[in-house]
């Protein structure tokens, strides 16, 4: 848009304005019969253009362009409230496309933030509804088994234990889905203490290791750690937090790996940091799943994950507690071929 001022405004609107006049002028005389001079009609227009010049930069400048620049300044107040707004003077020049431009910048920011505010709204609907439904399945089961009990279950030998044991089952997988809502919701807000410490990558990886080694066995699958067990490596973060990742991993691993599967740990030097890798040869992952495997409740195969009885928030407590720690964890896989989860620990001074 070109820049337009009180003064350009004037001396186009009184150059059209004389034009006009000494034309109705020049009409006149004629119809009168009376003839003057060319130069009497050049005075007539040039005095009209002056002082309508005057008159219009008068009125433009005093009462148009001035409250242009009024509402201006509410807006550049608005916008930049720390920042001195220069004064009429100085900004008369371009006040109309100042005004413009920022209008327009205003119409693409509102534009943006209801675009991300609609994006918004639409996972905060689908939380909720994975949160009713995922809690509805326990809640709802627990609930069959209790009635069946009342209902005369109790005194029957051969169910009563079956549904109690049943129930408590139930009964566990909420109180973890609650702990894991709690723990994710203490990492989005930034309220859960990260105590960073040095400590051995290897050992803890053993550690895991060696709890895991009954499930792994159940489901006839393989942990095999590819790494050096008797150099130790140091790493700096919190080592609960970081255990717990390398437990969720293993466990996504073991429960939705394929049976007779391998999963393997490794580490790869990244500089100031090391890198872990958490290899499997299961079923793998649809490439457009991976863009959203870490978000809350989002889960490739609902009812194998289901099946399974996760809460559906590991791997979204995993990239919390990573992100967590300023480090970053990315996810590669194939189907057919298998899944790789590599995340970053800062290495020890």
């Amino acid at each position: 848009m070109n820049r337009v001022n009180p003064t350009q405004v004037a001396i186009l609107t009184s150059f059209v304005m004389a034009v006009i006049i000494s034309c109705l002028e020049y009409l006149l005389v004629f119809v009168s019969g009376n003839t003057l001079p060319f130069y009497y009609h050049l005075i007539v227009f040039f005095m009209v253009f002056l002082v309508s010049a005057a008159t219009f930069r008068v009125l433009y400048g005093k009462y148009i362009f001035a409250n242009l620049f009024q509402i201006y300044k509410h807006i550049l107040i608005l916008k930049h409230p720390n920042e001195p707004v220069r004064s009429y003077e100085e900004k008369e020049r371009d006040i109309t496309s100042e005004i413009n431009r920022i209008l327009e910048d205003w119409s693409n920011e509102s534009r943006e933030e209801i675009d991300q505010l609609k994006q918004v709204e639409i996972y905060r609907r689908e939380f909720l509804s994975n949160v009713s439904h995922e809690l509805k399945t326990p809640i709802f089961s627990v609930q069959g088994y209790v009635h069946t009990l009342i209902d005369g279950g109790i005194d029957d030998s051969d169910v009563n234990m079956l549904y109690l044991n049943k129930a408590s089952k139930s009964i566990d997988r909420l109180i973890s889905m609650v702990d894991d809502l709690e723990s994710i919701s203490k990492l989005e807000a930034g309220e859960l203490m990260v105590e960073m410490r040095t400590f051995d990558m290897t050992d803890l990886i053993r550690d895991v290791v060696e709890s895991l080694e009954l499930q792994a066995k159940e489901k006839k699958s393989t942990l095999v750690m590819n790494v050096d067990t008797e150099k130790p490596q140091y790493v700096y973060g919190d080592r609960d937090l970081i255990r717990q990742v390398v437990v969720n991993l293993l466990v996504n691993s073991i429960k939705y790996g394929k049976e007779g599967g391998k999963t393997e740990i490794r580490y790869a030097d990244g500089g100031d940091k090391i890198i872990v890798d958490i290899e499997d040869n299961g079923i793998g992952i649809a490439k457009h799943h991976l863009p959203r495997l870490f978000e809350r409740f989002y889960r490739v195969d609902k009812s194998r994950s289901r099946e399974q009885g996760g809460t559906g928030l590991g791997l979204a407590i995993v990239k919390h507690i990573i992100e967590a720690h300023h480090q970053y964890i990315s996810v590669n896989s194939e189907l057919g071929k298998g899944t790789t989860f590599s995340f970053s620990v800062k290495k020890s001074k």
